[in-house]
């Protein structure tokens, strides 16, 4: 591997701001701010807006699509295939 054009790796606190959490991971990204970590350690910060514990998805507020629903209406609007003649 060569030196010199990697970017560091190293221990960072990613906090998701509209969830109140914090987790530790290592990663290349870095931020002039820094926080208190648990263990007594201060490591860089980076904030984002969106985490596993405040996505849709992962929390269970995920809208599900009616998928049928949309294909009827289609087929409603525009016909089954192989029926235009």
């Amino acid at each position: 591997m060569r030196k010199d054009i990697h970017p560091a790796y190293g221990p960072v606190v990613f906090r998701d701001r509209a969830a109140d959490y914090a987790f530790l991971t290592r990663s290349t990204m870095t931020s002039e701010k820094t926080v208190e970590w648990e263990d007594g350690n201060t490591y860089p910060v980076v904030d984002v807006e969106i985490s596993n514990v405040s996505h849709p998805f992962y929390t269970g507020t995920a809208r599900v699509l009616d998928t049928a629903g949309r294909v009827e209406r289609f087929e409603r609007r525009y016909g089954r295939p192989g029926e235009r003649g």
